[in-house]
Parts: C-alpha cells; structure tokens; sequence
C-alpha cells in the first residue's frame, strides 16, 4: 500500500482488535495520546504507558518504527540493526537484485551472513526523533485581515525557519513543518535518515504475494507478507553514505518477536505510517472519486496490466523485468475497485450530505461557518473538468513510458557534465526493465481511451492521438539503448540539445505538458486553493461543533480522530501536508 510524501505526520496510532467484532477506529497522532487516549486503551487491555509508546526525550517505540523507503512502515527487530516490513514494500527492492539466473522473486533469498547481504542503492530507512507542536511560532506573524497569499508567505517563512534551526544535511538530519487539522494546527517532525541499507531476507513470491493485490487489500489476509532488510550506520553508529567498513546499525530500541501466539480478546493496536485518511472530504469530492474519477482510473491500469501481464507471462526476463511495475499499477487499481464498492455499500455520498445539512444548521447562527458546505459544493463542481482532465493526462499519457523518459531530457535545464551523467544513469534505469512492445501497445490502447473520455479544449491541436504511437515509436531515439548511449557520448552539447529538440517523442511530451499547464494545472490550482482556505474554516468548525456536540461521533471514539491536512483536488484529506 502506498503513502504519501515520506508520510512523517502520519506517524499515528489507530487502536483494532481483529478478534472482536468491534474495535475502536480512527488515527491518533502520538504526541497526544498521553492526554487524549491512554486510559480509553488501558481499560481495553493495554499494559504500557503513554510514555512507553511515545516519549520525545526517552527511549519509547517510536525508535523502533520506521519509514520503509518512500512511505511504508518498518519495524527494528533486533539489537543489531535488522528491519522488517511487508512484503510489498521490498518488493522494488527484490526485483532490483533479481535476474533469470538468480530469480529472487520467484525463489526468495536468505543471506546466511552478513557479507552475504545485498546493498540497494537508493533505499533509506528515516526514523522519527521529535514530534513538537510549533504552531505558536508558524502563526505568530499571521494577523486578522491579511490576504491569503500573505498567509501563506507568514507562515512558509516561520516553518523555513523552524526546519533550518532543526536540520542537519551533513548529519543526515532532517526536519519538516507540516499542518494539521486544515491548517489550524503545525506540527515539526525531525528525522534521522539512514541510506545504507541491504536486503537480508525474502520468501517467494507464492508466499510473500500470495494472492496478489486482493490480498494486499482484503481481509482476513493469507499471505506471508513480509521481508527483511539491515539497517547499516558508520562505526559511530551515525548515518553515513554505504561503505564495505559501515557495520550494523545499534537502535535505541528494538522488538522482540513472541511466540506465544494470541489469545481471542487480546489488546492489539497499529502503529505506524497509514499515510492519509478519508475522514472529511466533501460529499461531492466523493462522488467524483465513486461516480467518475476511480471508475475512469480503474479502466486505464486494467488495459496496462493485460498488456503486461500477458508479455510477462511468455517470457521469464520480461516477468522479472515487468514486476515491480505490473505491482505498483495493481496496487492502487485493487484499492480503487474496493473504495468504489465500499462507498456505493455503505451510501458514504448519502451519509455525508446529511452531515453537512447537519453542520449547516449547527452554523446558520455563526457568520464565520455558515454556507461552507454549499461554498465546497460549488467549488468541487467547477473543479471536476479540470480534475478529470488531470487524472488522464497522470493515467494515460504518462502511464506511457516513452513520453515520460523523454521528457526527463526536454526537462533538462543544461547538459552540463554532472547533468549528462544524471541522464546515463536515468537511462542505465530505464532501459533495464523497458520492453517497446510492451509500450507501444500500452500507448495504442490509452491514447485511443484519452481521445474518447478528454475534451478536446484540454488536448494539444498539433497532437492526433490516433496516430501519434505510430509516429512516436517509429522515428523516436528514446525507444533504442544504443541510440540514446551514443547521444549522451558526444561532447558537443548543442548538436546533443538539437537532437533532443528534434525528437518525436520529446515533441508529443512537450506539448502534452504545455496543453497541461496552460489550460489544465493553473486553474486546478487556483481552485484548490481555494478549496484549501475553505477547509481550514470547515475544520475549525467541526472542532468547534465536535466540542459542542458530545454525540460527534456516537460509533467510534472520539478523543482524537481528526489527522487533516491540504486537499489534493479530490485526493483524500492527507495527514501530513
């Protein structure tokens, strides 16, 4: 499953009891469980102290919870170092080390000693030091009556700041602002990043993926999801870039793994990265997401993974080549089918228009929050074309692969030497799972379903989808390793930038992304931000109304389930910015 921006303000708690038909539901942030949730998970059956699980000066379990790569939840399982998560999440990790002749994948790997443990390059393990309320000094230069855009430069300027004071590149420190509750609430997350990290231990993929994504997305679950990795630090047991000398890594805190088993009625409770959460978006933002946007998403990674999985499935290399891709697209589709299923099931649209009638008559008597609802709507509605034309040009026209790498050149500011040598080793990356058939028939089939769903004021004039793969992948240099090598040799930099100019497939990405931002992303934006000022005043009002109402939340504990934060066009309320 996957998360957001490194998912940091995520860090929350959800409390769930898989072997009782109830559980209390929700994320609680960690800073705050010591007055808002403790005693409520002590009378289920916890036997820790608020402190115990988190304790910004002394040792707790945030020491021993990770983020996994980009956004995935790992946990410290031993003194020395060793990591586990799902997997899922070191799926791309396995795919990296595999070939036909050493198919990890398929057969899994065990390293039976420490030198037998695999570097991966590009993957990092960030643990979370702090977690601090700083809204006082975010919002200390923001006054009544100022203008959004001056708003927002206070409160950037404040949070810069406040990273700066709390950052640290050379020591692998890291820190971020990030809001909450819509913006009426900050947060300072710091960070300790380690990049030296090597895979240990994984099952096969009959075990690891048993199921595929229906697994990984319903429940009860029957797969051994799981993999393991090492964490390495330098003999001072700090961050440091990858080294034969660097040694295991010493955690501040570890888990032990029981074998007792459970016991029905045992307290259990997640902790980790769930990313975002849904909890708050407008009914007509869901309707688009049930009605338009996942029906529309769905129907483009169904053609992707029909087309990869037959190729994959008549050659080894391409199977191998193709599987953390054919996983990545999976996971979000399998997620979209059950999201449309269970907004439909359980008449979440319906549901959350009669709360919004329900706020709207809580504030008819208060100037500051009454119509936000009808303002949303009216919002959302003006929003969709532009969203909708977004979702294609993110799901078809750079689900095609060609377009996408070349477009990595056409962004190229300079071809000065350090940036040719980031587009070889782009390239190295590409060329190393990239199949051309496989694209061209990608692009074949989405190109076609872009010219049905996209109005034509938000397509390219100079683009006729219909024949574009043809012209793309019969004359394009990008399809063709070798083509590419001998253009990223040549020590003439202006013949490389004509060549580059001149392709077809660097001209079919330019003026996709320019029909893009002119017509598709400024108004997008500027209506996002406007979404985004109303929800700042939605969410003080339903704390307000949450305050005032002590039957808020009648089916699920309350204390402190709102983790909110910016809207993404019709994205889910993320928890972290």
């Amino acid at each position: 499953m996957r998360k957001t921006l490194l998912g940091l303000a995520a860090l929350t708690l959800a409390l769930a009891s898989p072997l009782r038909s109830a559980a209390d539901e929700g994320m609680w942030l960690l800073p705050f469980i010591e007055k808002m949730n403790i005693e409520q998970m002590k009378a289920k059956g916890l036997r820790l102290d608020a402190k115990d699980i988190y304790d910004l000066n002394n040792t707790s379990l945030k020491d021993a919870i990770v983020i996994f790569g980009g956004g995935c939840t790992g946990e410290v399982i031993s003194p020395n170092g060793l990591i586990s998560t799902n997997h899922h999440c070191g799926y791309g990790s396995i795919q990296q080390h595999s070939s036909v002749e050493h198919d990890y994948l398929k057969n899994g790997f065990w390293a039976q000693t420490l030198e037998e443990e695999l570097p991966t390059p590009g993957l990092a393990v960030t643990f979370i030091r702090e977690i601090r309320d700083v809204t006082p000094e975010v919002l200390a230069k923001v006054k009544p009556g100022m203008t959004e855009a001056e708003r927002d430069e206070a409160v950037k300027k404040a949070s810069d700041k406040i990273v700066k004071a709390n950052s640290d590149a050379k020591a692998f420190k890291g820190a971020q602002v990030v809001p909450m509750f819509g913006g009426n609430q900050y947060l300072l997350f710091v960070t300790e990043r380690f990049t030296d990290v090597r895979m240990v231990g994984a099952p096969p993929s009959s075990v690891g993926k048993f199921g595929g994504d229906t697994d990984n997305w319903m429940w009860p679950r029957h797969t051994g999801d799981f993999s393991i990795f090492r964490v390495y630090a330098g003999k001072d047991n700090k961050p440091a870039p990858y080294s034969p000398d660097n040694v295991p890594y010493v955690p501040k805190k570890s888990f032990t793994i029981s074998l007792k088993g459970i016991e029905e009625g045992d307290f259990t409770f997640v902790y980790g990265f769930p990313g975002r959460t849904y909890q708050y978006l407008h009914s007509e933002a869901v309707r688009y997401i049930q009605e338009k946007g996942d029906p529309h998403k769905v129907n483009l990674r169904t053609i992707r993974l029909g087309i990869m999985n037959r190729a994959m499935a008549a050659d080894p290399a391409v199977r191998i080549q193709y599987a953390a891709k054919n996983a990545s697209v999976s996971n979000a589709w399998k997620k979209w089918q059950g999201e449309m299923k269970g907004l439909e099931r359980l008449g979440t649209v319906g549901k959350k228009q009669a709360f919004e009638k329900r706020f709207e008559t809580w504030a008819a008597d208060k100037p500051e929050y009454a119509g936000t609802t009808e303002q949303l709507a009216a919002l959302y509605d003006s929003l969709e074309p532009y969203a909708f034309a977004r979702d294609y040009h993110t799901e078809a026209i750079m689900a095609i692969a060609l377009l996408k790498f070349a477009g990595t050149f056409a962004d190229a500011e300079n071809l000065k030497p350090e940036t040719l040598a980031r587009l070889r080793k782009s390239a190295a990356g590409f060329f190393k799972d990239y199949v051309p058939a496989i694209d061209r028939e990608t692009a074949d089939t989405l190109l076609a379903e872009y010219a049905r769903n996209v109005p034509a004021s938000f397509r390219p004039e100079t683009i006729d989808p219909a024949a574009l793969a043809d012209a793309v992948f019969g004359s394009s240099l990008f399809t063709d390793s070798l083509q590419v090598g001998q253009l990223l040799a040549s020590a003439d930099t202006a013949a490389i930038r004509r060549k580059i100019d001149d392709d077809s497939a660097v001209r079919a990405y330019k003026a996709f992304t320019g029909t893009y931002k002119t017509r598709i992303e400024p108004e997008y934006a500027a209506l996002n931000e406007r979404i985004d000022r109303k929800y700042r005043t939605y969410m003080r009002g339903m704390m307000e109304m949450r305050r005032s109402e002590h039957d808020f939340y009648p089916d699920a504990n309350s204390t402190l389930r709102i983790a909110y934060g910016k809207v993404d066009g019709y994205r889910p309320m993320d928890a972290v910015y």
